[in-house]
């Protein structure tokens, strides 16, 4: 094969060609050499509003439509205390990735020029804070400019023989700050703004300053601005090497990590395991880790074995030997009771576990010795590593107990402890400047580091979000601590949307493209049935008679991928929002409202574009055929389940709308019990209604949620249309077909719950198949309390795995099976407006029915797992926030009040039990010590789930017992939110 070299003689523009040079070897052994040649230009313009030069002599870089890109650095940057005539910044790759929460302040840092070499960096380092960044970059306000130095000739910098690419890329950085200090100094008639590069690496600032660059750390540009103060607190602190005071052997609280090479060799011989480390919610000494060596999760005891994981965290343990093993602990151990009035300042290498703490784990150790527990015990496990960090932003409050007086009158810098509102997550050091101002808020920190001589992580300070136990600040609290993207959509987003707003119509004349291929089922007496209130309205349905006995069954579903096109701005939000949230009093959406509640809601009355699945089906509830079309509808009425129950139950009316909602009921009994007779699961979770007084939106009561026949109709034709959609795509397209599983829980989970059954009622619980499971808890009844049954069910549903949205490609298709509803094959297909898995399985399905070709991003499998992905853990996270909400409301509409309610022991442990309270859906912990003022002595009996209390309160409480109690709200001091406090009234 000949080899072409260009020459400067045959090519004038070869001088401007640079050449990055790679050697690897194929798979067959070859050494393949690869020449990548990178075009040098002088075209690439600087983006300052000041400089003419590049506004007249350059062509204008112009977005996708054409328009030409406006410049972004302003006229008129603001000045500091050191450079009054204004400025520009340049970040390096460190300050970024050490204070990206400083570049998000709106009180400072405009006017940032984002290096191309800079933001190639962090991506490979920080993918969310890449994320971050190019949304910085996205806002008009904040004036975040990319500078492509690795293409622009004067800024390119080539690696040196022997340089370190880390070297070379602040050589990169210190070249462009220079290259725009000299092209704006040829600006005349105006003040010529500094170029100042920001840095914390020490090396990097020593050598722009011998260049003669405008160079600062951080924490010395922070302090040239004003209020600078505080700010100062969103500095991680850095320990320069020769800071670093030098440690003793003996210093190191926390055994060392292995290598990455270490662990990575010990998980390929199975003498390592690796998983995702997650804390007990009820002892924050003990955390377990599932392996797939293991039938049973991993036991991880003891702050020394956990060894500064944090919870979500990917670790890597090790198995420790035999007789080390133990049980899971039987007591509740709270961070926040044995490590209260911790002095932050203190030294800790004294007392890295301290008397309490050693109390609780002696006391678990003489339980373990004092029985035989060979049939019990579980492998135990020792943290040796950390692959990845779950590390986020935490929502907490300062723990008054660790603040000194000192700090709370002056403005020095001091350590204070964060307790987050997350209880698995441990107590964080902070240093702050303004102890006095954050006492009693609600903050926002992050965590930087946790060293092998820090008894706890530590962390700045990133905003106050306002007062404890304000609605505002309790709600935003809550969406920072699930990760719900709540920001007003961006421009861009909004600029997607229908130029007729909600003047949009469907057009009048079939000739219209937006008729092309669509069916017009304008004339079929089709109706919504949805929760009272419900604006964002996603299905509909009809059924009507044949002549042949059978009926036509349609489920129609809004067509919002007519609106929401692949690849646009609108559809990239989406997909990162993955799904709307529904909170007690707000609604956080994934697409904006004039979509979500107007223009692709199937309101009653108007005509709207849909997709819909039609049926034709036997009297019982066989599908004789089914096909899909895209379609217009005209909804007759939107019914609540109420409404549409009273209809049904009333005999008197007869009309054609209410004889096809009672054909729609009657079929999908059937549906169900066909559902059932497979081997389908009915679970159960505590589910309740904060009721919320019109006027000022404060809760005023709390109901059980009332299951309706209508609820049981919408739900079976929503799952089989779900069921349908998922093998008409799969066959489409085997590959890359958008599914949702639901993995069969491994036997192991359902251990506990069997044992549990069997030594307290004397039942079985067959975990062999779905059809065994359900009929062994069709028999898990008491005659003497009909909400046993209820308890049992939502018992079960926490040993069972989530369900997640999958690939087609990455599973076999015995995987596909969604062990809950006993299907082989499913997906979401009927939410388009609130989840972004439903809008993906619309366009597939367009393509698949040759409605419309296949975009690249439904055809790529890489593209779609990343999808998946994303909206697991946003599905997941809208599922905890929720729930969140009703906790929250539920304390608040408990506020001040007190009652007796029936409730049932769920759990129960050495020094205290669990209540679940049916009437308001909400479980709480009943400790000992709230059983009296002293607190009783007690024996437990783990064996048979036994708590026996003498002393200064009499009591015997068994799991499964029906007990009284009274019900008053609280607020936690551990976490700062308002709950439900619980106090035993009596066993029955």
């Amino acid at each position: 094969m000949a080899s072409l070299k260009r020459s400067v003689e045959s090519d004038p523009l070869a001088a401007n060609i640079s050449n990055k040079i790679y050697v690897r070897s194929t798979k067959s052994g070859k050494v393949q050499k690869i020449v990548r040649e990178v075009y040098l230009r002088r075209d690439i313009p600087c983006s300052s509003k000041l400089c003419q030069e590049c506004q007249h002599q350059m062509v204008i870089p112009k977005d996708a439509l054409g328009k030409p890109i406006p410049f972004v650095l302003s006229d008129s940057p603001a000045g500091t205390k050191v450079f009054p005539q204004g400025h520009y910044l340049v970040p390096d790759t460190n300050a970024f990735l050490t204070a990206m929460d400083l570049f998000e302040q709106d009180s400072a840092f405009y006017d940032v020029i984002v290096l191309q070499i800079v933001l190639e960096e962090l991506r490979n380092r920080s993918l969310p804070l890449y994320n971050r960044l190019i949304s910085l970059t996205k806002s008009e306000d904040k004036r975040f400019y990319v500078f492509f130095n690795e293409f622009r000739l004067e800024t390119h910098v080539p690696r040196l023989e022997g340089e370190t690419v880390n070297d070379r890329n602040d050589r990169a950085v210190r070249k462009a700050v220079a290259w725009y200090g000299q092209h704006l100094a040829r600006i005349k008639g105006k003040s010529v703004p500094a170029i100042v590069m920001l840095s914390n690496d020490r090396d990097n600032l020593k050598k722009a300053k011998q260049e003669g660059i405008n160079a600062c750390s951080l924490a010395d540009y922070v302090k040239q601005l004003k209020d600078g103060e505080k700010l100062l607190d969103m500095i991680p602190e850095t320990q320069d090497q020769d800071q670093i005071k030098e440690k003793r052997p003996g210093d190191n609280l926390y055994p060392e990590y292995f290598s990455m090479s270490k662990m990575m060799t010990g998980v390929k011989n199975n003498l390592l395991h690796q998983g995702i480390f997650n804390v007990s919610p009820y002892n924050y000494l003990e955390g377990s880790i599932r392996v797939p060596a293991f039938p049973k999760a991993l036991l991880i005891l003891g702050r020394e074995n956990i060894n500064r994981a944090v919870d979500g965290d990917l670790v890597v343990v090790e198995v420790l030997p035999k007789d080390q093993w133990k049980e899971p602990s039987t007591q509740v151990i709270e961070e926040d009771a044995i490590t209260k009035n911790e002095n932050p300042d203190a030294e800790e290498s004294d007392d890295f576990v301290s008397e309490k703490e050693r109390k609780a784990l002696q006391e678990e150790v003489k339980r373990t010795h004092s029985k035989t527990t060979e049939g019990h015990a579980q492998p135990t496990a020792r943290v040796v590593g950390v692959i990845k960090r779950n590390w986020r932003q935490y929502v907490g409050h300062i723990d008054q107990s660790s603040v000194s007086q000192s700090a709370q009158q002056g403005r020095k810098q001091d350590s204070v402890f964060v307790i987050p509102m997350d209880k698995k997550i441990p107590k964080i050091r902070l240093r702050t400047r303004q102890v006095s101002e954050l006492l009693g808020k609600r903050i926002l920190v992050t965590i930087d580091a946790w060293d092998r001589s820090s008894r706890h992580p530590s962390g700045h300070f990133v905003r106050s979000l306002g007062e404890l136990e304000t609605k505002a600040a309790e709600t935003e609290a809550l969406l920072l601590e699930y990760d719900v993207q709540y920001r007003p959509f961006p421009k861009t987003v909004l600029d997607c949307l229908p130029k007729e707003g909600h003047d949009w119509r469907v057009p009048q004349s079939l000739e219209d493209p937006g008729w092309k291929d669509r069916q017009d089922l304008r004339d079929l007496l089709i109706c919504s049935i949805d929760p009272i209130g419900c604006q964002d309205i996603d299905d509909a349905l009809h059924s009507r008679p044949l002549p042949n006995g059978n009926f036509e069954v349609g489920v129609h579903i809004a067509d919002v991928s007519h609106f929401v096109k692949p690849g646009n701005a609108m559809d990239a939000e989406a997909s990162i929002r993955g799904t709307t949230v529904y909170l007690v009093d707000k609604r956080i959406d994934m697409l904006p409202m004039l979509l979500g509640t107007d223009l692709c809601s199937l309101k009653p009355y108007v005509e709207r574009y849909a997709f819909s699945v039609i049926w034709e089906m036997t009297p019982d509830a066989d599908i004789v055929g089914s096909r899909f079309t895209k379609s217009v509808i005209k909804s007759r009425e939107a019914f609540s389940y109420e409404q549409a129950q009273l209809r049904v139950d009333d005999s008197s009316q007869q009309d054609e709308l209410t004889t096809s909602i009672r054909t729609l009921l009657a079929l999908s009994k059937k549906l169900k019990q066909k559902r059932l007779d497979a081997g389908a699961l009915s679970l159960s979770s505590p589910e309740v209604k904060v009721q919320m007084e019109s006027e000022t939106s404060d809760p005023i009561d709390v109901k059980t949620k009332v299951h309706l026949d209508t609820m049981s109709l919408v739900e079976e034709f929503m799952l089989l249309a779900n069921t349908s959609v998922a093998r008409r795509i799969y066959e489409a397209f085997p590959q890359t077909a958008i599914l949702r599983r639901h993995g069969a829980p491994p036997k192991t989970n359902f251990d506990e719950l069997a044992n549990q059954l069997k030594v307290k009622r004397g039942l079985d619980l067959s975990v062999e198949s779905s059809r065994a499971l359900a009929d062994s808890l069709d028999r898990c009844v008491d005659e003497k309390e009909p909400f046993f049954n209820t308890l049992v069910r939502i018992m079960a549903t926490r040993c069972m795995m989530s369900a997640e949205y999958f690939c087609s490609g990455t599973q076999a298709y015995p995987e596909f099976r969604h062990y809950g509803l006993a299907s082989e094959i499913y997906t979401h297909f009927t939410s388009p407006i609130r989840r972004y898995a439903d809008l993906m399985a619309h366009r597939q399905l367009a393509a698949a029915i040759e409605y419309e070709a296949v975009h690249p991003s439904t055809r790529s499998r890489g593209k779609l797992e990343a999808v998946c992905k994303n909206i697991n853990v946003r599905h997941r996270n809208a599922q905890l926030a929720g729930r969140a909400s009703i906790a929250y409301y539920v304390g608040q509409a408990l506020r001040g009040k007190a009652t007796e309610e029936d409730g049932f022991v769920m759990k129960i442990f050495s020094n205290g039990f669990v209540v679940l309270v049916p009437r308001f859906g909400i479980e709480s912990l009943i400790r000992l010590r709230d059983l009296a003022e002293v607190e009783p002595q007690a024996e437990f009996d783990a064996e048979n789930y036994v708590l026996e209390t003498k002393g200064s309160r009499e009591v015997r409480l068994e799991l499964f017992q029906k007990v009284r109690v009274r019900v008053t709200d609280q607020k936690d001091e551990t976490t700062g939110k308002r709950g439900v406090k619980m106090e035993l009234v009596k066993a029955y």
